[in-house]
This record gives structure tokens, sequence and C-alpha cells, in this order.
């Protein structure tokens, strides 16, 4: 049996292979569990559709489950003769889909209960599920360059990154978390990482190309429907495509340089650690920042937290049907209250 998880747009997918290989079932992974509509389910446990929905019946009339807590619409595009058409296709979660494997009985059924918990447990636990083999493979390139591109991504994230910088650093014998210098290091070391991705440092960047009157305030990454406070004082929301993945090639190249170097045991002190980013730098023919930078950190978030609030002035001026629906579902509350 195999396990595969490819990020989309809406929730994941993780492919369910049983070992016989009759059956093979892409299952929609989200809100902790899985999710199958009536062809899916039929095609897990190798049955037409209509003995499934017989069965999906009988289990909610006779109370087994409760249909409203295990239903729930996705929408689907599928290519229809010529044209795509979307549509809200009802998919079931994992208990209901269980339920009817008992009532079927199928090997595959049992197969799929068995993969679907260790799965389940697996990436709840960690937030992935790998199939090391089907990656290995020759054919499984463009997916292994994708999944190489995604950590890349991941452990060149503020949090993740200083999280190893700090483990390494940790090492040399003259480190103090707690000092302004180690504190002023690493945002040297992280200005030396921007300057050398695109030629400007993190706060040079965010003064630059923050800015209240373009659509999400000239952000290229943030969560949800619009940039938040928090994301617009953060350097790497603003980086295009390309320099956003020279960045990332950069930090784990440095952070797999600089593992190996700690890992010679030698004493080191945060000079030399300086003076070893740099000829990292030199050697992978990376421009070197010799200077502080122009914008302070200071200035850039205070010119970022300004164009926030003029950003949120034009929003909140002209609500989206969204934002109305919100409002007005507020109201009803409090005057309930």
């Amino acid at each position: 049996m195999s396990n595969e998880i490819d990020s989309v747009s809406q929730g994941q997918f993780i492919v369910f292979a049983s070992d016989d290989g009759q059956s093979q079932v892409e299952c929609r992974f989200e809100g902790e569990s899985l999710w199958l509509s009536q062809q899916l389910i039929a095609e897990l446990y190798q049955k037409n559709i209509r003995t499934i929905n017989e069965h999906l019946v009988n289990i909610y009339d006779e109370g087994e489950l409760e249909q409203n807590a295990t239903i729930r619409n996705f929408r689907i595009v599928r290519q229809e003769g010529s044209r795509q058409v979307t549509r809200e296709i009802a998919h079931y979660n994992l208990d209901a889909i269980l339920a009817v494997g008992y009532r079927v009985r199928s090997k595959a059924g049992t197969q799929f209960r068995q993969w679907a918990t260790r799965t389940l447990k697996e990436y709840l636990a960690k937030g992935f599920v790998m199939d090391d083999e089907r990656l290995k493979s020759p054919e499984s390139s463009q997916y292994f360059d994708e999944l190489l591109n995604r950590i890349r991504d991941i452990r060149s994230s503020e949090k993740i990154f200083w999280r190893k910088v700090c483990d390494i650093y940790a090492t040399s014998i003259d480190y103090d978390g707690k000092t302004q210098t180690s504190t002023q290091f690493f945002a040297q070391v992280q200005n030396k990482m921007h300057w050398a991705a695109h030629g400007h440092t993190a706060a040079e960047l965010i003064f630059e190309r923050v800015d209240g009157d373009k659509p999400h305030m000239g952000l290229t990454s943030y969560k949800g429907q619009e940039p938040t406070r928090k994301e617009v004082v953060t350097a790497k929301n603003y980086l295009s495509e390309q320099e956003l993945d020279t960045l990332n090639r950069i930090v784990n190249s440095y952070l797999e340089f600089a593992e190996l170097q700690a890992r010679q045991g030698k004493l080191m002190k945060m000079a030399d650690w300086a003076n070893k980013l740099d000829d990292f730098l030199k050697l992978s023919d990376f421009n070197i920042l010799t200077h502080a930078g122009k914008i302070s950190s200071n200035q850039a978030q205070q010119k970022a937290k300004h164009e926030y609030d003029k950003f949120r002035r034009v929003i909140d001026a002209n609500p989206t049907q969204v934002d109305k629906d919100l409002i007005a579902a507020i109201k009803r509350i409090e005057k309930k209250d």
C-alpha cells in the first residue's frame, strides 16, 4: 500500500492503493479526516454506487451516524466533453467510509481501515506522509523536485531558520543568546541572506515595496483574503517567485554548510561564524553586504504599519459581501444578547 500527499488549494490528497492493485483511490484530507464521494467509495470497495448509497441510507436511518456531521460538499472541477464543469459534490468522512466498509466486508475495506488509521496517525503527528520508494523512482523526479522546493521554503521561514541558526551558533564559545550583540548578529545574518538574493536588506525591501494603494499592499505571499498587520513587516512576503527561490536555496545551502562545519567540533567564536558566512557567499559568487543598509528596521516597520492603516481604511470603506454578511451576523448576535 502506498501513501502520497499533494498540497492543493483546498485541503490535501492522499492516494490509497490496495495490495493487489485493484483499488487505487485519491482521498481528500481536510479537517483531520479523510473524505470520499459515493463514486470513490464504490471504487474503493469495488461495489456499484447504488449499493454504497443503500448502505449509507441505512446507516443514517438506523442512527449509527449523524448525517450532518459526516457529509460535506466540496467543489470539484470535471471535464465533461469539451468543457470543464464545476460542481458541488457530497463527500463522506472517514467514519462514514468505515461504516460502509464494515457492511460490505471486502478485503480492500480491511486494508483501507488499517491504512487510514496508520496514515492519519502519522499525518496528525508529523504534518506529512511520504511514500519513500515512490519518490526514489526516476519517474517521480518532478514530484521529488516539488517536495524539495517545499522543504526549502519551510526551512527558510524565519522561525525555522532562526531556530536552526541558534542551534549552530550556540556552539560558539562566546555565544550568549540574551546579549544585544547576538541579536544584532542574527539580524546581520538575515540581511546578508537577503542582500545576496536580491540586493536589499530586509528593512530596505519592506520600505521599498510596501504600498497601501497596491493590491494586497504589494505582498506576494500572505494567508487569508488580505494581508495582516503581522505579515506586512516580514520581508520574505514581498519577494518575487524567482527571488524567493534564490533566497530559499541560499538559506538551505548555508544551513547544510554550517551544520557540517559545526560537526567538525572546532572551537568557534561568533566572529568566526560571520567570516564563514562571507566565505560561503563568496564561494557561491553572491554579493557580500558590507554595510548596515540605508533603512533601519524601525523605519521599515513604521512605514509598513502606516501603509497598512491606509490599506485598511480603503478596505473598511469598501467592504466585500463577505464582510457585510459578517457585520450583519455580529449585529444579530448582539441584539439577541
